[in-house]
């Protein structure tokens, strides 16, 4: 410090004190700035009344400049070097709007319950209040957490590289962005996936060693799916195109994992996750095999067994989302319940069915034609349906079958796909436009439209969303009961062994006691995938009624959320030993029966049971967590819009004039493009 004095200079602790004073002084100088820009800023509350005119506006602005370029120079001949930023930007919003969040967050009625009893019926609409404003903010945050690589420009322009034609899709980004619709970003962006990401998924049915993971090896000419194992629950392994083998593993209760592909036993088998114990909850396997590379994805299910005993409205949940379900009966076995139940859920589900006879090689070529006419005619009998039935084999000697069906119902499957693809993106794109062309229109109106209710309307949607959470909070209750519901399914099994006894007088299969559990866990199940669709088809009644009264042409349909209620997990306890059998107490009354085989299964799979249940109650909590997300966002796509449009309504000729001539200019730019729409082809 001495040495510093000497040279004429000022020491650290004065240059600290001189950077802390400019610093505060920019910041001070960010204040004034702030107060300049409040007449354009279009906060909802208003903290400054406009007082200067534009020139005044000018001069202090820039005033301000000089002043920070003064101030810049006065450092920098002191010899103190400026700090370089120390905050990243959108870390720095994301953590702005998590306390955004909470602060909305903060407002629900138990919440707000410390302030005075919330009316009864304000429950919902603050529910719903919440919930659409925390909405608001995750869509932000979303936004900032893609990146770059997400940015909608950007995907236009690889698409462009890749020689898809997306005039139409360019010229509605352009009027999005600079007309601040992002009410219309997440619709373009799915386009944009579905333009990105052209699949066709095969999903395999069938019973335990009917073979479906023999067959898709032979098919993608890969040995990666174990053999000669059970499948865990719930857990659908998807097969799709990647430049190198790549395992995914997603989690209930962890983050997913990334994993050499020789690794996937460890995940699928009962060997190695009895039980799921796990909680694997997705798996995805990527593999560079010809037969996937043109967005054909293979899926390879859970063996079925118990899989359509508890009726198919809630069997049909378990199926994964499919646009073939493929369903294998073993030449070896015979045709069963079990694969007629599912032919007829895929149909119900409007998934078209193609039904293999698997391994034919095991059957002379006479018996092989009978067994095919048979299969046939039961199902035409059984079901009413009309099918055709294809012998397969992996054998060499037989290789041609597969090739056959191949050739005869997957290409030209694949092919109509991808036109119904294209027309359906034709559709959405055309959608989108006339959408945004209402806006604009809504926009430039002079005056407001007196028909149209927009409190009572914005109230509707709001109390909708209010009705997701009150679903979101049911279902909880609905699945952390089933969690401790072990006791009860094996007080239902006995009660099922106690009734056969008094019937038959004889001890009764080990595969009573399963089913009885699996259908105890299944109709659980039902209660909650009912509830969700409930939820579905009262919020498209919602959407569809807003839309109508808001004139739009398209309206969405029940099935737009419906769908999202895929894949839905089930119990699997696997094999159960048990020894129970009449005693001479058991013979004295029913109860007495229950009594003694409740006892006894409790010694035996009891804590099996407990410990499948409080898996599988967090299977259906995660699951459940995710199929709620997914309705509100299908939702949210749809009502983000119509709030956004409401709003336009009620701003309807506070416009400049330049600022209705460039919306003018964008609407004849979408009406011209419109006019020389080409179907997208990447």
């Amino acid at each position: 410090m001495a040495s510093e004095d000497a040279a004429g200079k000022l020491n650290s602790s004065h240059k600290l004190h001189l950077l802390s004073s400019a610093q505060h002084a920019d910041k001070l100088l960010g204040e004034v700035e702030a107060i300049l820009s409040a007449a354009k800023s279009k906060s909802a509350f208003q903290k400054y009344k406009n007082s200067l005119s534009p020139v005044q506006v000018k001069v202090i602005e820039d005033y301000v400049a000089r002043i920070r370029a003064q101030m810049v120079r006065v450092l920098e001949a002191q010899d103190i070097a400026l700090p370089e930023p120390g905050f990243e930007s959108i870390h720095s919003i994301r953590v702005t709007l998590a306390f955004i969040r909470i602060a909305f967050q903060e407002c629900t009625p138990d919440r707000m319950a410390g302030y005075g009893n919330v009316p009864e019926s304000k429950i919902r609409e603050l529910n719903g209040l919440v919930d659409e404003m925390v909405s608001a903010v995750d869509k932000l945050d979303s936004y900032l957490a893609q990146g770059l690589g997400q940015d909608l420009e950007a995907r236009l322009r690889r698409l462009e590289q890749k020689g898809a034609d997306i005039g139409v899709l360019r010229a509605l980004e352009q009027v999005i962005n600079t007309r601040g619709f992002v009410e219309f970003r997440p619709t373009l962006s799915m386009i944009l996936d579905r333009l990105e990401t052209k699949s066709f998924e095969i999903a395999l049915f069938g019973r335990v060693s009917s073979g479906k993971s023999s067959l898709l090896n032979h098919m993608i000419q890969s040995d990666i799916l174990p053999v000669g194992v059970n499948p865990i629950t719930a857990v659908p392994t998807r097969l799709l195109y990647g430049p190198a083998p790549r395992l995914k593993v997603w989690f209930a209760d962890s983050s997913p994992e990334s994993s050499d592909v020789a690794k996937l036993a460890e995940f699928v088998s009962e060997q190695n996750n009895p039980g799921n114990y796990r909680h694997v909850a997705r798996i995805v396997v990527e593999l560079p095999s010809a037969r996937l590379r043109d967005g054909v994805v293979f899926v390879d299910t859970p063996g079925l067994g118990s899989l359509a005993t508890a009726g198919a409205a809630e069997t049909l949940a378990y199926l994964p989302r499919c646009d073939l379900g493929v369903v294998l009966i073993d030449a070896g076995s015979t045709l069963t319940e079990d694969d007629l139940s599912t032919i007829r859920m895929l149909y119900d589900a409007g998934i078209p069915a193609s039904v293999l006879l698997s391994k034919s090689d095991l059957l002379a070529p006479m018996d092989r034609i009978r067994s095919l006419a048979y299969i046939t005619e039961q199902v035409h009998s059984r079901l009413g349906l009309t099918t055709s039935v294809h012998p397969v084999s992996i054998q060499p000697s037989h290789a041609s079958l597969l090739d056959t069906w191949l050739s005869d119902v997957i290409v030209p499957l694949f092919d109509r796909h991808q036109q119904l693809m294209e027309d359906s993106l034709r559709r959405k794109i055309g959608s989108l436009r006339d959408t945004v062309e209402t806006a604009l229109k809504a926009r430039l109106e002079r005056t407001p439209q007196a028909s149209i209710n927009v409190e009572e309307l914005d109230g509707s949607l709001r109390n909708a969303v209010g009705r997701i959470a009150e679903v979101r909070e049911l279902c909880y209750q609905i699945t952390d009961a089933v969690r401790r519901k072990g006791d009860s399914a094996l007080a239902h099994a006995a009660e099922g062994v106690a009734e056969a006894w008094a019937r038959t007088g004889s001890t009764v299969p080990d595969t009573m006691v399963h089913d009885a559990i699996v259908q105890d866990a299944a109709e659980s199940a039902s209660v909650l995938y009912k509830t969700l669709r409930d939820l579905a088809q009262g919020l498209a009644e919602t959407l569809a009624s807003t839309a109508q009264a808001l004139g739009f042409n398209e309206v969405p349909s029940e099935n737009d959320l419906v769908a999202a209620i895929q894949e839905m997990p089930r119990l699997d306890i696997g094999t159960l030993q048990v020894d129970v059998r009449p005693n001479l107490v058991s013979k004295i009354s029913a109860k007495a029966a229950t009594r003694h085989v409740e006892r006894s299964l409790g010694r035996q799979i009891g804590p099996k049971v407990a410990e499948a249940f409080s898996s599988f109650g967090s299977l259906l909590n995660a699951w459940t967590r995710r199929i709620l997300a997914e309705i509100q966002l299908r939702f949210e796509s749809h009502a983000d819009g119509y709030r956004a449009h409401l709003g336009r309504i009620k701003a309807s000729g506070h416009l400049s004039g330049a600022e209705a001539e460039a919306m003018e200019m964008d609407l004849q730019m979408l009406v011209g493009v419109g006019r020389r729409e080409r179907t997208p082809v990447s």
